[in-house]
């Protein structure tokens, strides 16, 4: 008897001990694992322990004469998760060679599909031949080719190959994907994990558009593989054109360096490097770059950038480094500190991370645990500005922040609130301190009159702890009651320099040499009793229902101590707006170096509406008022804070907003301050917004009144608009623009478009900005063109921005 044949479609177990091997590789082999497929030992490893072999044909021929097996007519073969779809397989015991044919796909256990019409492979899979193969990885890149063989266990050869990242197009499967690389041979070497291109041609959307006679990238399995990545372009006016070439090491699974080299044609080869290092619990990176400029001339002269004219070729660099750990899951250690050879470096070559115009670097401790709080940083802010420290001989310039900014040693917050509650109310424990160190007095001055001393030269520091206690109830009416009951102690210390205690004076009108009220050490605090009455009003109406909920707080408090004749510093609350948004705080000021004093009421109302039709309103308006003691907001400080913020006054200006939403994508919001006599606009703000579909708009006006006394002469007025555009799923316009009504000034415009799918991106921008110099009215204007181009697997191509600027 030659044979027996089974004629049911069934699973059948595979009583064929020696043929089982060879299935297996047939369906593990050929499925791209480098790293598996070189033994038989690799590939079991794979499979998970006592898999079977479990076959499916509508024939199963045993032919013991010609030492064959044959499976005949939709055979499936699964053997640990690995499965092979053929109309046709035969192995032959004599050749150890296995034949699959007809429609073969095979599909491995990590999702990586083969199809062919013809395999033919050893058993050890050591060697193959495949005919017209088409391979789909699980990240969806795909290979295709004429013919492939496998040679050693270790090479995949295809030939006339073709490789994309683009997925087929469901309407046109046939049509050529967005980009593709042809080539005469492409090698997978499972050993090295890399793929090599030879005799190739990129294409883009079936056009050829350049010709590569070899070139590598790292196959589908690897992650991280040494070896160049994509060259960028660059330009701007001072630098020239800029060509770099990166180079990526994979030194190991959790380490790594990129090299870059950057030669632009006006300032030579700049040079970075970049370290990253990944623990269990975080990581960090230390990067460098560094060059010697071949034409300082380039840059204007009155610019850091040009360097000092005794050595116009000195060397710039600088060293940054950034990291965080977590301690533990409530604790996480951290920093982002930046040294450079001077204070414009980073920016002006755009060092990526470090190139914003103000870099705080800190070293920073925090933790968050339920109901607790921990912060505590070293800090200081670098002004990466371009302009000289000095502006004229032995004459400082006025406008140079950069060597003013203080160390901040340390910062340190905490707040606790402890779970059990107190005569009912909530507690709230709240610490803070800091200590500035500042090398150079800070200030501003105006015509030889000094009109703010924004940092002492010296040191300074404090020492606040604040307790709140609050407690609301509801009354059988509804009105909500809230009493509150508040503690601040602080200890401050400064220690001035003789030119800050001048300044101070000359600020306060006195001679410089008299004796100044500043002072060096002090004690103060601050008692709040308050108490808060909150009336929500329900109403409904055909179609919607609304809240109004009529407001008064009441806090009697002392005066504000030490305030008035320019006595202590002011480092943490400079930046001050009364407006809606803090018509109902308790203490208004942006920090803790000031402290609201005296009895003062707000009054007002919120407001809050739904419809049935999807649509909302809401508002808030209302007025605070100084009933009693000493207006803090009327009186000076070192930057005047307060100072025309329309609670300068004992009876304030009036603050309100608006806003309304739709169900469709519109939204739009008015704010503003008005004078508490004559109504008039001291500030507004107008917003709206519409986004639906492909199509996003925004729009917005402000306007603010001039605050000579906090350092604005002029009033301000821009307006700006911004949309973007949805032309179909992969193409999208936008743009933006700002207009300074004050001084008919265009001071920003840009647009630019995109694409983007699943395996290319591109995108070209267009943006000018004008900068106007306080001091001369000097316009500058500075245009950045950019675009970027990137191939999912292959790389990037291009800059985040191309820039050049003209006076």
């Amino acid at each position: 008897m030659r044979g027996a044949v089974s004629q049911n479609r069934r699973p059948v177990r595979a009583a064929l001990l020696c043929g089982v091997s060879a299935l297996a590789f047939l369906v593990g082999g050929f499925a791209l694992q480098p790293a598996s497929a070189q033994n038989v030992s690799d590939f079991e490893a794979k499979t998970p322990s006592g898999a079977q072999m479990l076959l499916e044909a509508d024939t199963l021929v045993y032919d013991n004469d010609n030492q064959t097996v044959v499976a005949v007519g939709g055979v499936q073969i699964d053997y640990g998760g690995n499965k092979l779809v053929a109309q046709r397989v035969e192995y032959n015991r004599n050749t150890r060679r296995m034949v699959a044919t007809g429609d073969v796909q095979i599909i491995d256990s990590d999702g990586t599909k083969i199809n062919s019409q013809h395999i033919d492979v050893t058993d050890d899979f050591a060697d193959g031949f495949v005919n017209a193969l088409r391979v789909e990885t699980p990240d969806k890149t795909y290979f295709g080719a004429e013919s492939a063989e496998r040679m050693g266990g270790v090479l995949t050869t295809f030939h006339n190959g073709v490789y994309t990242a683009c997925e087929p197009c469901e309407d046109k499967p046939n049509s050529a994907p967005i980009w593709r690389v042809k080539a005469k041979k492409i090698v997978w070497n499972g050993q090295t994990h890399t793929v090599r291109f030879e005799d190739s041609k990129f294409e883009f959307f079936g056009f050829p558009l350049a010709y590569l006679p070899a070139f590598e990238i790292a196959d589908p399995t690897v992650k991280r593989k040494s070896g160049f990545l994509m060259p960028g372009i660059k330009y701007k006016t001072d630098l020239g054109v800029g060509v770099s070439v990166p180079y990526y090491f994979a030194l190991s699974p959790t380490y790594d360096l990129t090299v870059q080299g950057t030669y632009y044609s006006k300032q030579g080869f700049l040079g970075e490097a970049e370290w990253r290092q990944r623990f269990d619990n975080g990581g960090y990176t230390i990067r460098a770059a560094g060059i010697s400029q071949n034409d300082p001339e380039a840059f204007d002269k009155n610019t850091v950038n040009h360097g000092p004219t005794d050595d116009p070729t000195k060397f710039r660099g600088m060293m940054g480094t950034k990291g965080q750990f977590a301690i533990n899951e409530r604790w996480n250690f951290g920093w982002d500190v930046l040294l450079q050879t001077d204070k414009n470096f980073s920016n002006a070559y755009g060092i990526d991370g470090f190139d914003d115009s103000v870099h705080r670097s800190e070293v920073y401790l925090t933790g968050l645990n339920d109901r607790n709080y921990f912060d505590l940083r070293a800090q200081h802010f670098e002004v990466q500005e371009n302009i000289l420290n000095e502006y004229a001989p032995g004459k400082e310039n006025p406008g140079a922040r950069a060597d003013k900014q203080p160390w901040v040693l340390p910062s340190l917050d905490y707040a606790y609130i402890p779970e059990t509650s107190v005569a009912g109310g909530q507690l709230t424990f709240n610490l803070n301190s800091r200590l500035n160190i500042r090398n150079k007095l800070d200030e501003a001055v105006n015509a030889g009159d000094v009109e703010r001393v924004r940092g002492i030269e010296g040191d300074s520091g404090r020492l606040t702890g604040e307790a709140e206690w609050k407690k609301t109830v509801v009354t059988d009416g509804g009105l909500v009651i809230t009493p509150l009951l508040a503690f601040q102690a602080d200890v401050d210390y400064a220690n001035a320099s003789s030119d800050s205690l001048t300044a101070i004076n000359l600020m306060a009108g006195k001679p410089a040499t008299d004796a100044s009220d500043f002072r060096s050490s002090f004690a103060r605090y601050m008692a709040t009793a308050g108490l808060e009455l909150r009336y929500p009003i329900l109403f409904s109406a055909i179609g919607s229902s609304h809240v109004i909920e009529p407001m008064a707080q009441l806090f009697v408090r002392p005066n504000e101590q030490y305030v008035g004749g320019l006595e202590i510093p002011n480092e943490d609350a400079q930046s001050f707006v009364f407006d809606a948004a803090t018509l109902f705080e308790r203490d208004k000021f942006s920090g803790y170096d000031r402290i609201e004093g005296g009895t003062r009421a707000n009054l007002g109302f919120r407001y809050s509406g739904s419809y049935d039709n999807g649509w909302a309103t809401n508002a808030i308006f209302g007025q605070s008022y100084q009933l009693g003691g000493r207006n803090s907001f009327a009186s000076a400080d070192l930057v005047n804070a307060g100072a025309n913020s329309g609670l300068e006054t004992d009876t304030s200006d009036y603050v309100g907003l608006v806003g309304l939403s739709s169900p469709n994508g519109f939204s739009a919001s008015l704010s503003g301050r008005f004078d508490e006599q004559s109504f008039d606009v001291r500030r507004m703000e107008a917003k709206t917004g519409f986004s639906a579909g492909p199509l996003s708009l925004t729009a917005r006006y402000a306007f603010i009144e001039n605050q000579p006394l906090y350092g604005f002469d002029d009033d301000r007025r821009e307006v700006s608009l911004a949309g973007s555009a949805r032309l179909d799923k992969y193409w999208r316009l936008f743009g933006s623009g700002t207009y300074d009504i004050e001084h008919s000034l265009m001071t920003s415009k840009g647009f630019g478009f995109s694409y983007s799918d699943e395996c290319f991106t591109y995108l070209m921008t267009f943006s000018e900005t004008k900068s106007r110099n306080l001091y001369n009215d000097e316009v500058k204007t500075s245009t950045n063109i950019g675009f970027n181009i990137s191939f999912r697997t292959l790389g990037d191509f291009g800059s985040a921005t191309s820039a050049f600027a003209e006076n």
